[in-house]
């Protein structure tokens, strides 16, 4: 059964970086696309960037496409969001999903709604603040 695990989440001043990864177990990464997802309160869950590991395309948010990057590491079946440069407005519960990625061919790269993603992850916390 797959499983999405989070980690990475804390609190961190404006300005400082995180990594945050999520662990994926039951079935190989390059099956699925897999997604980060953000929600902050009272919001809707945004996609922040996500990748289809069988060809490494990636696609992101345009608010963080020069500060955060996308990555897997096959070996470990984990994908990673490196984010550097936070800012208050980052902070949010952050989310990794998958969704099989035959499902996504049609069109160019894109990260999809987060509805249709069928995996998901418990979520950790990100807090950026002085």
């Amino acid at each position: 059964q797959l499983q999405l695990v989070e980690s990475g989440g804390r609190l961190v001043q404006p300005g400082g970086s995180l990594r945050l990864s999520c662990a994926m177990s039951g079935v190989p990464l390059n099956l699925f696309v897999i997604g980060w997802f953000r929600q902050a309160p009272s919001k809707e869950r945004e996609a922040v960037s996500c990748i289809n590991p069988s060809d490494n395309s990636t696609a992101y948010l345009n608010s963080v496409k020069d500060r955060f990057r996308i990555g897997r590491d096959n070996a470990e079946n984990t994908v990673y969001l490196q984010m550097n440069d936070l800012r208050p407005e980052d902070t949010a519960v952050y989310y990794c999903a998958a969704e099989v990625r035959l499902r996504f061919l049609a069109g160019p790269f894109h990260c999809h709604h987060h509805t249709d993603y069928s995996h998901w992850g418990q979520g950790t916390q990100v807090t950026v603040s002085s």
